[in-house]
């Protein structure tokens, strides 16, 4: 698998944790102190899931110097779909004007770790002749359905965004992993707009749900338990040693869990990037936006790890030579 281009987009409107205290009548410096990200994008009136995806792709598009007529595979990566049928990968494919029966869109969603899990499919089936260049798009709009009168300190760690990847055969094939830890499947979710909650006949559960509830201590403790021996696994399964990695590209789950992992996996703190303070978190857009900011001054040959969590829980990451 080869990364033949990167591209992202953020929203034009930036909103400080000043400002969130005051638009949800907290006390000043609540939202700061709650999660340490003192600003994030939030799409304004006239952008949305599509039009951001759109201009990512066309984004990572240019950087890899193809046209939108060269792509045969298009892959939507988010947590929360534009709508739950049909998929959003045509939606992204009518935005960027794609000639009918050109390529085959499809949506893979395992939450934040959305984009990894987008990569490991793509790269399996270049690497088996199926398609010839692949297009992954990740937009999210995570500052919809934000816990903010229960849990504002929840709420405050969102934002939006979108990235897009070109892939292409050729390169050195990344080796990556996941694993997945299933009995506190809810302690991170939005419980409605599938079928577990008939919107008809119970109504009131529905709108219960609709919002993003997350269990942080839970997740905390699951993550310290296991999380170093995952990376361990990675990290021996790809044949690499901490001292060798280039870049360290963790999702930006928060600011203060991201440094805990830092510590707790004994990286180089110079060697992760940390946009967490100003993008926040914006589920399966940070790690390709994290990508993003650092892309043009990387060298061929460098050696890039990916890490993340997911809702669900599972963990994932990708040991990358470009």
């Amino acid at each position: 698998m080869k990364i033949a281009g990167i591209g992202s987009y953020l929203p034009r409107q930036i909103l400080s944790a000043e400002a969130l205290d005051q638009r949800h009548d907290l006390p000043p410096g609540s939202v700061f102190r709650a999660t340490g990200v003192q600003t994030r994008h939030y799409c304004a009136s006239d952008e949305d899931q599509i039009s951001m995806g759109a201009a990512a792709a066309m984004a990572a598009l240019d950087d890899a110097d193809v046209q939108v007529s060269d792509i045969d595979l298009v892959i939507a990566a988010q947590a929360v779909p534009y709508q739950p049928i049909p998929a959003t990968a045509p939606a992204y494919m009518r935005a960027l004007e794609m000639p009918p029966g050109q390529a085959f869109g499809l949506d893979l969603n395992s939450t934040c770790l959305s984009f990894l899990s987008a990569m490991e499919h793509a790269a399996a089936l270049l690497q088996q002749g199926r398609y010839r260049r692949a297009l992954i798009v990740t937009s999210e709009v995570a500052s919809r359905a934000l816990p903010w009168p229960d849990k504002p300190q929840v709420a405050g760690l969102f934002g939006d965004g979108a990235a897009a990847m070109v892939l292409t055969d050729g390169g050195v094939l990344p080796v990556m992993r996941f694993a997945t830890y299933p009995a506190h499947y809810d302690a991170c979710g939005i419980g409605a707009g599938g079928t577990r909650f008939d919107f008809h006949t119970a109504p009131a559960d529905f709108a219960a749900h609709a919002m993003f509830d997350m269990e942080g201590k839970t997740l905390f403790r699951l993550t310290a338990t296991h999380f170093v021996p995952f990376v361990d696994a990675l990290l021996d399964d790809a044949g690499w040693h901490r001292d060798e990695i280039d870049l360290i590209i963790p999702h930006q789950a928060s600011p203060a869990g991201l440094s805990h992992i830092v510590r707790q996996c004994g990286f180089d703190p110079a060697k992760v990037i940390d946009i967490s303070r100003d993008k926040g978190n914006q589920i399966a857009a940070s790690i390709p936006i994290a990508l993003a900011q650092v892309w043009p001054g990387l060298k061929p040959g460098a050696k890039l790890l990916f890490l993340g969590t997911s809702a669900g829980v599972s963990f994932g990451g990708a040991a990358v030579t470009l």
